[in-house]
């Protein structure tokens, strides 16, 4: 919990607070880590401060500087699950698939309904080999976003490297009543027909 402010403290927090939220909406990223930077000083505890940090970095192309801000920020609240899931796709991004796995973890504990992770988690133990072990990752995740096609490409394409033509044509068929393009884009690189017709 941040510390509460009164008085002198609390209108310059807001003051920076604004020229820092000005300065990234217009893509000002130097300005608005400086003033990133001043609000942090007035609000030490407030893990919402290094982890905004950490996003600038990101956008910088500085993964490692980012990955450190959201560990501050972590350090300061360890119950923010959009937090972690960024720390582990950063980690994914930087190829530390078995750090990211914890970090995904722990987002899912936080918030089981985060479907990103779970969809995050699968890419990575895909990465890893651990196909068989994606499966169930992604089948909840296509529970969480049904009309993704995200989750559905990626499933369709686990199955395949198992072997198991018959739900790649049933997760193909599935795809085919939202997604057609992308229903017969897998149709096409698995191999497998399942009756779809490109659409046109």
């Amino acid at each position: 919990m941040s510390a509460p402010m009164t008085g002198g403290g609390a209108v310059e927090t807001w003051y920076q607070r604004q020229l820092a939220t000005w300065a990234m909406l217009f893509k000002r990223e130097d300005i608005a880590l400086e003033r990133w930077h001043r609000v942090r000083a007035l609000r030490p505890t407030d893990p919402t401060v290094p982890a905004t940090i950490a996003h600038l970095m990101a956008q910088r192309g500085d993964r490692s500087g980012a990955i450190e801000w959201l560990e501050r920020s972590l350090a300061l609240d360890a119950n923010r699950a959009p937090t972690w899931f960024n720390l582990a796709f950063l980690q994914q991004e930087q190829g530390e698939h078995e750090q990211a796995l914890v970090s995904f973890d722990r987002a899912i504990t936080l918030d089981d309904k985060l479907d990103r992770a779970w969809y995050g988690k699968a890419l990575s133990l895909i990465k890893l080999d651990r196909v068989a072990e994606a499966i169930p990752l992604l089948k909840r995740n296509t529970e969480l976003q049904p009309m993704s096609p995200y989750g559905w490409y990626q499933l369709a394409h686990a199955y395949h490297r198992l072997g198991d033509p018959g739900r790649v044509a049933a997760v193909i068929r599935k795809l085919s009543q939202f997604e057609p393009k992308v229903a017969e884009q897998v149709q096409r690189e698995t191999g497998v027909q399942a009756g779809v017709k490109a659409p046109y």
